[in-house]
């Protein structure tokens, strides 16, 4: 994600605005002098050193004025939402705010003031919503990659409608603190990129346990599952795109790209019925207590199609509301048992794709249809990632959505990967002279490889010093007795993988490695023969803190 001249990149960043003009995409956009500035101040050495990002206005950046695509509703955070801060620290560079559908109440894009943004593949149809201006921020190439929200579906739909990756976290894992809320219960704040790694890259270092935000959750350690990986693939019955047939045909190529897994059938239906209970339900009351107040003073400064669905719902008692939470946990009880069946499920992100004309012609039935597939998530606890299907007939975007359990955000993002059409890099785990700042790094940037992450095996492996010219670890998986063990993870391109692995010399070869998120990635592994003479050196946790105790 990192770029060698940073500096270049922003000013042409700027010129690009300046060339198109700030809107529809952004809200706000800072000073170019003060962005470079802050460049200068940085230290070139942090991992998103120099790296232009935008966010959505929704979310507070001090100074900045936060408007939820509302004027009247603007004011001036004097504190930076933490999720965008530690971007900051890592040395990311705001770019500015991003247009979106007025109060996140919308996947359309439309339900603005500021202009409606269109998909870059063609403009007469959608962006999507709300984070329209994010994702299309990413697609036009003006940011590496940039913030939104999802409530439901709002950081997914944009994503399909612009070719990009939508990363939806499990709820908590990016704090909310600093976001105006939609549903305070089920928000989260979610990562466009044009990759699945980089979303991964961006998610990493955002997320973090924030003490100040009661929704705030930390990342647990999860156990790792051994067998193959099963992909469920809904019921052909239970999949609806209202007439499209190309959406269904790129669905249908998109779930044969995961045939080298193991494909399980699964029902869907209570899914489906999960996702009728967010606007046929209780918690459209959670947006009236969010901000339906400032509607009903302000009537004249609100978009109407997002006041009559806040304000002209039925009235709603109590006993609705517990009927809603008792029928919800019904569901996610009910859902449960899939995941012990599958790793993931893979769906459309969207039913289809429609003209903003209509729209605006039609604004409360076609936003409905988009969320088919993506208002269940946030409700039953899930993680999803959306990701670039492929090109219709008609040159329009299609997406695809793996959708799994809370907490396995990086499992997903790695399956996804392999569902991409025409996918050009493979991850790479290396655990020794290999490693950043170590003699054979080199092998790898000189080949294009850039680093995703930095991590650790899952708790089964041991680390072993071989005696060779320059020295390397042997790294081997046991079935007992077992320690996480540091890895970088990188991108290699696919066109350069051979030409590395011819590099490697016995005892050493390439082999699959599980990682601390339960996904597997091609990795250094050893025979096992030479490591009885090698001694063991698992107990430092990882190659540099061994070589840094010689």
């Amino acid at each position: 994600m990192k770029t060698p001249n940073p500096a270049d990149r922003i000013r042409e960043t700027f010129r690009k605005i300046r060339e198109t003009g700030p809107q529809p995409i952004w809200i706000h956009v800072r000073d170019e002098a003060d962005v470079l500035a802050e460049l200068e101040a940085l230290d070139p050495a942090l991992p998103l050193y120099g790296v232009p990002f935008a966010v959505k206005d929704n979310i507070d950046v001090a100074g900045i004025p936060t408007t939820a695509a509302c004027p009247a509703f603007a004011y001036t955070p004097t504190e930076t939402a933490p999720a965008v801060r530690r971007l900051q620290d890592a040395g990311a560079l705001l770019i500015g705010k991003t247009n979106m559908d007025q109060f996140a109440t919308g996947l359309v894009g439309t339900r603005t003031p500021y202009g409606i943004c269109s998909s870059v593949f063609n403009p007469d149809y959608l962006s999507g919503g709300s984070s329209s201006g994010s994702a299309v921020a990413v697609a036009s190439g003006l940011v590496a990659f940039a913030l939104g929200t999802d409530t439901a579906g709002s950081g997914r739909v944009p994503a399909a409608f612009n070719g990009i990756v939508g990363l939806k976290p499990t709820r908590g894992l990016l704090s909310t603190r600093g976001v105006v809320p939609a549903c305070r219960s089920l928000d989260c704040v979610s990562i466009f990129a044009k990759t699945t790694d980089e979303a991964l890259t961006v998610l990493d270092i955002a997320a973090g346990h924030d003490p100040h935000d009661p929704w705030s959750r930390p990342f647990p350690t999860l156990a790792g599952r051994s067998g193959p990986v099963r992909i469920g693939i809904p019921h052909e019955d239970q999949l609806e795109f209202f007439g499209d047939d190309e959406a269904a045909r790129i669905f249908a190529e998109g779930a044969a790209r995961f045939e080298a897994f193991e494909t399980v059938r699964v029902d869907i239906s209570e899914f489906l019925e999960a996702a009728r209970l967010l606007y046929g339900g209780a918690w459209v009351a959670e947006r009236d207590h969010a901000f339906g107040a400032f509607l009903r003073e302000h009537p004249e400064a609100v978009d109407p199609t997002v006041f009559r669905i806040v304000t002209g719902a039925p009235p709603r008692s109590a006993v609705d509301a517990f009927s809603g939470f008792y029928r919800l946990q019904e569901l996610r009880k009910q859902t449960e048992p899939i995941w012990e069946s599958i790793d993931a499920l893979l769906l459309p992100t969207t039913p289809t794709i429609y003209r903003i004309v209509d729209v605006i012609n039609d604004p409360i039935t076609l936003n409905s249809r988009l969320g088919t597939y993506t208002n269940f998530v946030n409700l039953l606890d899930l993680a999803a990632i959306a990701f670039p299907g492929g090109l219709r007939r008609d040159g329009l975007p299609a997406g695809l959505t793996l959708v799994g359990p809370a907490f396995h955000d990086h499992r997903l993002a790695t399956l996804a990967g392999f569902g991409i059409p025409d996918r050009q890099t493979i991850p790479l785990a290396v655990v020794g002279a290999h490693l950043t700042g170590q003699p054979l790094n080199g092998q790898l940037t000189e080949r294009g490889a850039t680093l995703l992450r930095t991590t650790t095996t899952s708790p089964d492996y041991r680390l072993h010093a071989l005696d060779t010219v320059p020295p390397k670890p042997g790294l081997v998986r046991v079935p007992d007795g077992g320690v996480a063990i540091e890895v970088e993870v990188w991108d290699m391109p696919v066109d350069q993988f051979g030409s590395f692995v011819a590099l490697i010399p016995p005892p050493l070869g390439i082999g699959s490695i599980q990682v601390a998120d339960g996904s597997w990635v091609k990795g250094f592994i050893c025979e096992p023969a030479p490591l009885e003479a090698a001694p063991d050196i698992s107990h430092f946790g990882g190659w540099r803190n061994y070589r840094a105790s010689l």
